[in-house]
């Protein structure tokens, strides 16, 4: 089937949708759910998620996902990678034999990517992108992004601003390597100013335990450490065991997401500030901008997230994280 076919079919199945008053679709974990039909005419369209993390913000981004599948009257496949390449690779062959009409795809590595898109590319089937997006567009439908660099940029900011002329020691608890951790440690690091010295970073691969004991090692290696960037707040959390265990309760933590635990320790002061975004939202503009893309109604193929910097002083500008 050519991609003029294809994407013909997905026309008329999504104006059947709206014109017959199609029922809701439901979702699954890991599964498929039955699309809406009305007689034996109208099919959903079948689209294919597959989620790069098995953490709080994949969970809020699976539900954004599913609110809006729901909503659209979209038959939802979904699927985790749970940060493994590999598994990646495979959780898009598998969407791929079961015939989806798109993929929406969190990726967990560029390289992944880059081969799931020719994968899918060759079986006919629109792939379209959340959070990460490759310079060139040509063989993806569109991508809702977070500016990832930009989000590293602010809180560099902050720390700049903190830190004013002071030469400050400068430790990163960053992610999962490979896809969007990269681009926003390569966003802090290249805004932070002169006189901050990066003396650590070493991967969390987003999981608490695992970046308490990071930190653990960069606070024993590091003793005169001011600041440590952290990949996001449930990560933070342990870092912050980790630095009040060893006596650096002075150390500060900068790090991001938004989530309601996370705000309230900005507020009580166990993080400094976090970059506030919603996963929720995330997901589901993901759905929504891939069918407009579908079905025609939207030519423009990247849609960029807001974030906000959010600190003591402005927590009521924080969005929800989750929904």
């Amino acid at each position: 089937m050519t991609a003029t076919n294809r994407q013909s079919r997905l026309f008329t199945t999504l104006a059947a949708t709206v014109l017959l008053g199609a029922g809701l679709a439901g979702c699954s974990t890991g599964g498929s759910s039955s699309g809406a039909e009305t007689g034996d005419e109208a099919t959903a369209v079948k689209i294919g998620f597959i989620n790069g993390a098995n953490n709080e913000w994949g969970t809020c981004l699976e539900n954004g996902v599913e609110a809006a599948a729901t909503a659209g009257g979209v038959e939802l496949l979904v699927a985790n990678s749970d940060t493994d390449a590999a598994k990646e690779t495979a959780n898009i062959e598998d969407m791929i034999t079961r015939g989806v009409d798109a993929i929406v795809l969190n990726t967990v590595s560029v390289d992944a990517m880059t081969g799931g898109i020719q994968k899918a590319n060759a079986a006919d089937i629109p792939v379209y992108l959340v959070a990460v997006v490759p310079e060139d567009l040509s063989g993806v439908l569109g991508a809702t992004v977070v500016d990832l660099p930009g989000v590293g940029a602010l809180a560099a900011g902050w720390i700049a601003e903190d830190a004013g002329d002071q030469a400050v020691d400068v430790a990163v608890v960053a992610g999962a390597p490979g896809a969007a951790s990269d681009y926003v440690v390569a966003g802090f690091t290249g805004a932070l100013p002169e006189s901050a010295t990066v003396v650590a970073e070493q991967p969390g691969m987003f999981n608490r335990a695992k970046a308490q004991e990071v930190a653990e090692n960069i606070i024993q290696a590091q003793p005169d450490v001011d600041y440590v960037f952290v990949l996001n707040e449930d990560m933070a959390f342990g870092v912050r065991t980790a630095l009040d265990a060893a006596g650096a309760t002075e150390v500060k933590i900068v790090t991001m997401n938004g989530t309601e635990p996370g705000l309230a320790a900005v507020e009580d002061g166990q993080f400094s500030a976090t970059v506030s975004d919603s996963a929720a939202d995330l997901g589901a503009r993901s759905i929504e901008n891939a069918l407009a893309l579908l079905d025609g109604s939207s030519s423009e193929k990247v849609f960029q997230m807001p974030t906000t910097l959010i600190t003591a002083d402005n927590l009521d500008e924080a969005t929800a994280f989750c929904g």
